[in-house]
């Protein structure tokens, strides 16, 4: 069957623009980082993707090494593009990434020339694509001078590869030095993307002066702490959850003063008449272009779609936010 858009779909949706760019991004964007690889089936995959779009959002954040197993994500996006969506694209934003290891040898990983470009070209490959909208180096290199990095960030944009760049997991010093040499060579950096959420909130002193100082847009990754501000943990850690299988998320971080803040920013969720997810992300988006989502469910794309109908605080609840977090 014939996949048709939802006409609806731009209705609800808030679009803001990415620093000083004419790029807007939806409030809520959909990353594809643990749950699109070859070892979840394609349908359930190509369900989520579509019906996100159908929600209005229309960034699907993506990198080379996404799966499990690494660059199944972007085979499974390229083949929904093809399957649905390829009579859309220029209505989506499509973002990738390099900068962890990919490949063995001494080319798959950091960043440097070879490695970045060389990256990108296998990314549009299994997507198949021409370019993609945003291409990030994935993290800083503390051994490839910063100029290389940039030169490659360069070439890619002229070679029009990518229409905007970015950078993932830099510092605020970092970002200000990649920023002034692309700005030398006439390249706006658009967009950082950093870890932060209520439980991480590093940039707000670091990165996020140096963002507002130059027009770079901003994307929190992991803003629900990996599932953690949401209900899932408010009774203790599940056994079927990803703190449990040790994954990323580590039971080791998950300490009953963390449960404790996450109980009672719950109680406010209520009273706002939202979930604890949509707490977490509303607040997150004072800070923020936008927010990255993941999601093994559809029902959760929708739910976290809903944090749109409530954005605004109350002077009164963040000074409560900020009690609950320990920060007064």
């Amino acid at each position: 069957m014939n996949y048709k858009a939802d006409e609806k779909r731009y209705n609800d949706m808030p679009y803001r623009r990415c620093g000083r760019s004419g790029l807007k991004l939806p409030a809520i964007s959909l990353g594809l980082w643990q749950n699109f690889g070859s070892t979840v089936p394609y349908e359930s995959s190509k369900e989520r993707i579509l019906r996100a779009f159908d929600l209005g959002i229309t960034h699907f954040d993506l990198a080379n090494n996404y799966g499990p197993v690494p660059g199944s994500a972007e085979l499974t996006f390229g083949k929904v593009m093809r399957d649905g969506l390829c009579g859309y694209r220029d209505e989506i934003v499509i973002s990738t990434k390099a900068g962890y290891g990919m490949w063995s040898g001494p080319y798959g990983d950091w960043g440097s020339k070879k490695y970045l470009i060389s990256s990108l070209d296998q990314s549009l490959t299994r997507m198949g694509l021409d370019y993609v909208d945003i291409f990030y180096h994935h993290r800083f290199d503390p051994e490839t001078p910063l100029e290389e990095t940039v030169e490659a960030l360069e070439q890619i944009v002229r070679s029009g590869k990518a229409l905007y760049v970015g950078i993932s997991n830099y510092n605020g010093e970092q970002a200000a030095r990649a920023a002034e040499l692309l700005a030398q060579r006439g390249i706006h950096l658009l967009i950082a993307q950093p870890n932060y959420s209520m439980l991480n909130r590093t940039p707000e002193t670091d990165l996020f002066p140096v963002l507002e100082e130059k027009g770079i847009g901003s994307i929190a990754y992991c803003p629900l702490a990996q599932g953690l501000l949401t209900s899932r943990y408010l009774n203790g850690v599940p056994s079927d959850s990803r703190a449990a299988a040790d994954n990323t998320l580590k039971t080791k971080n998950i300490d009953d003063e963390t449960l404790n803040k996450i109980r009672a920013l719950s109680l406010l969720a209520v009273e706002r008449d939202q979930s604890m997810a949509q707490l977490a992300l509303a607040w997150a988006l004072r800070s923020v272009t936008s927010v990255i989502i993941g999601a093994s469910k559809t029902e959760q794309i929708e739910e976290n779609v809903g944090t749109i109908k409530n954005l605004e605080f109350s002077d009164d609840e963040l000074c409560r936010i900020e009690k609950i977090l320990g920060n007064e």
